[in-house]
């Protein structure tokens, strides 16, 4: 029976034999810093090898055997150790050779533009990773359609923003030649159109720049609680000699006993939009309705309800995009051919209910053509 002394001599032997072993395999990492995967798995494994011979040599030659024993079991070990290190590296090398490229050669691919589906290489780690740029490259591929789709819709925007400012001013400087040169009929009359072009023009580039805000979140919102009816009742004066003139009516239903957390300038901007929209599509002597109803005592829900031809099914989810043009029927157009805005109105509408904490919809209803916003009750 071994000895607490031959016990401590063994476990000595083997903590030096090792602690020097892992010291040279630290000092070949750092040396291999620079080097591949597999020569680091490598200089790892030989560590361990070596460890363990050396361990093994150094307590049989101190304890039982002589030296040519130790001798002999030195080579069987050594040699033993050397072919399924040779082996291992091979295989293992081999195998991860083959998943390191596979990999990389996805990567490139992502990198080019491809979606790549997951591999299966045997190994753990590369197939998460393999999986992970598969998802990767999807995610890239959704990104980059999104991109293009924003970019045609941008071009286009900026295409109906260029001649629905070009036609306001083409048609005030004919005017004003006109005027210049003393060929108007009715020099009055000519002032008071350029006058109500320039406002367009103003509405217009007030409406892009409202909309930058929007878009960039620099719109500072200064919400306080304020009541529905005054809101309303501010947006329907700002429209009220539009209706008047065409004979529209604008009802209310539900809107009194409203208290919301808004801002009460942007809110009541949104609200006016809505009802400008509303006026410009309906036909004459209708009605536009106005109505609120709350849901669960935390959303209220404030409906601009006209009786004009509203757009197809499959536009209802673009309405407030910006730029979004309908058919003729709900075109940006007024009927007396000014601009109405080149579609900005109701895609700042969205802005603001957004802002607001809020969403909005439009839909067909058995009471007409409907635009809704969704609005929090209390302080968001």
């Amino acid at each position: 029976m071994i000895g607490a002394p031959q016990l401590l001599l063994i476990a000595g032997t083997t903590l030096a034999a090792t602690a020097v072993v892992t010291a040279l395999t630290v000092l070949g990492l750092r040396l291999a810093r620079r080097g591949g995967a597999g020569a680091r798995a490598a200089i790892v494994l030989a560590g361990a090898l070596v460890s363990v011979i050396a361990s093994t040599i150094a307590v049989a030659h101190e304890m039982y055997l002589e030296d040519h024993d130790v001798l002999v079991l030195a080579w069987v070990i050594g040699i033993s150790a050397a072919m399924s290190m040779v082996a291992t590296s091979i295989v293992t090398g081999r195998s991860a050779r083959a998943s390191v490229a596979t990999v990389v050669g996805d990567t490139r691919r992502v990198g080019d533009g491809d979606v790549v589906s997951a591999t299966a290489t045997g190994w753990r780690e590369f197939d998460e990773v393999s999986a992970e740029l598969a998802a990767t490259s999807q995610r890239l591929a959704e990104a980059r359609a999104q991109i293009t789709e924003l970019d045609a819709a941008r071009r286009q925007f900026f295409a109906w923003i260029s001649h629905d400012l070009r036609t306001p001013l083409a048609g005030m400087g004919a005017m004003a030649e006109a005027l210049e040169a003393g060929t108007a009929p009715d020099p009055a009359a000519y002032v008071r159109v350029i006058r109500s072009k320039v406002d367009t023009v103003n509405q217009m580039v007030g409406d892009l720049f409202e909309l930058s805000r929007l878009q960039t979140g620099t719109l500072e919102l200064h919400p306080e609680p304020v009541v529905l009816l005054d809101l309303v009742s501010d947006a329907v004066a700002d429209v009220q000699a539009l209706a008047a003139a065409r004979g529209i009516v604008i009802a209310q239903d539900g809107v009194d006993g409203h208290l919301i957390w808004a801002d009460p300038r942007e809110l009541t901007r949104a609200i006016g939009n809505l009802l400008a929209n509303s006026l410009r599509h309906s036909p004459d002597d209708s009605t536009v309705l106005i109505r609120a109803d709350t849901v669960d005592g935390t959303q209220l829900i404030v409906s601009v309800i006209d009786q004009g031809p509203g757009v197809a099914a499959e536009n209802l989810g673009h309405m407030f995009d910006v730029g979004w043009r309908a058919d003729a029927a709900r075109s940006s157009d007024l009927a007396d051919g000014a601009s109405g805005g080149a579609g900005l109105g109701l895609a700042i509408v969205r802005g603001i209910v957004e802002a607001h904490g809020g969403t909005v919809r439009a839909r067909r209803t058995d009471a007409g053509f409907q635009l809704d916003l969704l609005l929090p009750v209390g302080a968001t």
